[in-house]
């Protein structure tokens, strides 16, 4: 992740001005606020937001930061890291469709593309009658872990526990025979192969 001077390589920070040309300048990540109380209006405001900025000589062309790790919106430099959950999409010239920029977004627009995204999950939720909640994603729970407290493992539920990334280890000051030794290293290696082949589909499917 680079630094870098909003005022050197950006857009200049305004000190005053519309909500529309702070929310369109450099700055830390906060949440947009919008001027409209009707879901599809502030819809727009956002998509009014996150377009790219144009070049301006007498008549608007082109893309002024269509360029690599830049923001396209406001010019700020930033490279994201490919593990960043907050990693936005490549950019579209009309920010839900049109034709792939080269830039980027920084932190701050970023944030903002996800609170747009998630808007519109909650506008079709509710033209659906459906509670938002329920497109609100939830931690992955083994499902032999909702069966209630755990006293004992069969070779299944470990295999599938290993798999998943858990670690499986004897109560301490347990004294193994070599047959519980062989049969619990059998099924740790087991479950780490299944782990592999998870991650091998994962790679392919990102290649």
């Amino acid at each position: 992740m680079l630094n870098y001077t909003p005022s050197i390589i950006a857009a200049q920070v305004p000190s005053f001005g519309s909500g529309y040309d702070i929310a369109r300048a450099p700055g830390p990540i906060i949440p947009y606020e919008y001027s409209s109380t009707r879901p599809k209006k502030q819809l727009k405001e956002l998509r009014n937001v996150l377009l790219a900025e144009k070049k301006k000589f007498i008549f608007k062309y082109g893309f002024k930061f269509n360029l690599m790790h830049r923001c396209v919106v406001c010019g700020s430099l930033h490279e994201w890291e490919s593990s960043d959950p907050m990693r936005p999409p490549i950019p579209l010239s009309e920010v839900t469709k049109g034709r792939p920029l080269k830039g980027t977004y920084c932190p701050k627009h970023a944030g903002f593309l996800m609170q747009r995204e998630m808007l519109e999950q909650q506008i079709l939720a509710e033209e659906h009658g459906l509670e938002f909640r329920r497109f609100i994603p939830k931690a992955k729970v083994p499902s032999m872990m909702k069966r209630g407290p755990l006293t004992s493992l069969n070779e299944k539920d470990m295999t599938s526990l290993i798999s998943m990334g858990w670690a499986i280890k004897p109560p301490e000051g347990l004294k193994e025979t070599p047959r519980e030794q062989y049969v619990r290293l059998m099924v740790d290696i087991s479950g780490k192969l299944k782990q592999i082949e998870n991650l091998v589909g994962v790679i392919e499917e990102g290649d």
